[in-house]
């Protein structure tokens, strides 16, 4: 089949091979569900490990409902562990061939690392908002921004599971198994996470590890959320603290800017050979 000969006609035709990509990879929970029970399950369990065994032996500097806190800690949590799920698809793709068998089919070429990611990120979003009903209806979280303000929450927080996505792609490209991806996501991934703001106030850490936390991406991203959700905070030193929403979106852009490139240049290198 000869491939479009207008722009509109490809960019048209790269949007259908997308979402057709993007289903394959929902066709796969059909044969393996456990996937999916762990997209609905994990919510539940962070939020009762979280809000009520640490919940009970911490209390907020500045006072506050530590659920209301915890929550948006517990959202970014969701979307950044999307990273290890790209990775670990993605070379899972390539260990069996998938990526090859692809490349002989009439697609756009920027279609299989799209569609992939446009699957991982609407998962992640079912998982966030199985955890908001779980935080609303077990742990008592109650955002208390107006609607729009609530909107523009989630949507942050969508930006940046879709940043982190790429850098999952990213890795898993050079992974050559989904043990190994996960492994090499995995492994940084989930300090990242504790290394900020979302589940402690960071008023406690040593100056050095504090200034890094200040300056981890993801607690700009969890202090946006509180903002922006009207949940309780912590105290906030660094600029990316006192400017939660605009250094998360920067940070967010920031990290699509460089790993979309790089991992859409790797994806021509592997699929080269």
């Amino acid at each position: 089949m000869d491939p479009p000969a207008t722009a509109l006609g490809r960019l048209r035709s790269g949007l259908t091979d997308t979402l057709v990509l993007a289903g394959r990879s929902y066709s796969r929970l059909r044969a393996q569900p456990a996937e999916l029970a762990s997209v609905l399950v994990f919510p539940v369990i962070m939020t009762v490990l979280f809000g009520y065994v640490f919940g009970s032996a911490i209390t907020l500097p500045g006072g506050g409902d530590y659920r209301n806190y915890l929550m948006p800690g517990i959202f970014m949590q969701v979307m950044a562990m999307g990273t290890v799920s790209a990775a670990t698809a993605v070379a899972e793709d390539m260990a069996r061939g998938v990526i090859d068998r692809l490349r002989t089919q009439p697609i756009a070429r920027g279609a299989v690392l799209a569609g992939r990611g446009l699957a991982d990120l609407s998962r992640a979003m079912l998982s966030l908002a199985m955890m908001a009903v779980t935080g609303l209806v077990i742990a008592g979280w109650r955002p208390h921004g107006n609607p729009f303000r609530v909107l523009a929450g989630f949507a942050l927080l969508a930006l940046f599971g879709f940043a982190m996505m790429w850098v999952g792609t990213y890795l898993g490209l050079f992974a050559r198994s989904g043990a190994q991806a996960d492994g090499l996501t995995f492994s940084w991934v989930l300090p990242m996470t504790f290394l900020a703001n979302a589940f402690v106030p960071l008023e406690g850490l040593p100056g050095w590890l504090r200034a890094v936390a200040d300056w981890n991406p993801m607690s700009a991203v969890v202090s946006a959320a509180r903002e922006l959700f009207g949940n309780p905070g912590s105290a906030a030193a660094s600029w990316p603290l006192r400017h939660p929403v605009t250094a998360a979106v920067c940070w967010s852009v920031l990290i699509i800017a460089v790993f979309a490139p790089l991992a859409v240049r790797r994806y021509r290198t592997a699929t080269a050979r």
